[in-house]
């Protein structure tokens, strides 16, 4: 007679309260948990469908009282389709080219990743990362990931996205860009790079994190139409009046 372990119990636990990094004047909470263990991938998949985060070996989600404006969303990938608009980001990204690498931290995507810290989020804490920081963000992983790099022509790095790998899509971590590229929209073009990337793996959906309507710096994510959202427990898709974007607060750093 064989014997199987118990299932190891899963803890959550709610962070003090400290400033929202993307609307002033308002405080953030988030509920955390750890991801470990030979099911952390199974565990992750199941809190990335309901709205959960991951960073480092951390799943997160917010839990502000009296405040729900972090909506977790997702692009359905056999629903999407590029408008004009993307239509244009597509051609003025054509000479980059885009390959997954292995979750290894390099001198060239630190450097890039410095600057474009420093040229968008030089306020914030990410600005000061070290290397050894910004190793730990890329490597520091449970589940399958990957970073990819984006290259010019001339093979320069101008682009990058930690991605995970879920069973269900591709949940884009973190991007970043070289600032001079900012015109061109280099992180939607990565996104629509995800979104056919997901399509040739056979994958549903492509987890953008959390959208707030009322943040300038989360309006890049309303352009993908048709988008889901989950609410109350439940992802269904959006309609255009809700993503139209309200009277704008500042915002930090892109979730």
């Amino acid at each position: 007679m064989s014997y199987k372990s118990p299932r190891r119990p899963q803890f959550f636990y709610t962070t003090a309260p400290l400033p929202c990094p993307y609307l002033m004047g308002k405080t953030e909470r988030k509920v955390v948990t750890e991801i470990t263990g030979p099911d952390a991938e199974a565990m992750h998949d199941r809190l990335s469908r309901a709205g959960f985060r991951r960073s480092h070996n951390i799943a997160y989600a917010p839990v502000c009282p009296g405040c729900n404006a972090c909506v977790p969303i997702r692009i359905p990938v056999g629903l999407f389709s590029v408008d004009r608009g993307l239509r244009r980001v597509l051609k003025a990204n054509a000479e980059l080219t885009g390959r997954e690498t292995p979750a290894r931290a390099t001198a060239e995507q630190y450097q890039l990743f410095q600057r474009y810290q420093n040229a968008r989020h030089h306020d914030g804490d990410m600005a000061t990362m070290s290397f050894y920081d910004y190793r730990a963000m890329v490597e520091d992983t449970p589940i399958e990931t990957s970073v990819l790099e984006f290259r010019d022509q001339r093979d320069r790095l101008v682009a990058g996205c930690l991605t995970d790998r879920l069973g269900d899509g591709l949940s884009a971590v973190y991007s970043f860009f070289d600032p001079l590229l900012e015109r061109r929209s280099p992180g939607t073009f990565m996104i629509l790079w995800l979104i056919e990337r997901a399509r040739e793996l056979g994958l549903p959906h492509v987890y953008l994190g959390y959208w707030v309507q009322q943040s300038r710096k989360m309006a890049y994510k309303a352009r993908f139409r048709p988008s889901e959202i989950l609410v109350g427990g439940v992802w269904r898709m959006t309609n255009d009046e809700e993503m139209t974007p309200s009277t704008p607060a500042m915002a930090g750093t892109l979730p």
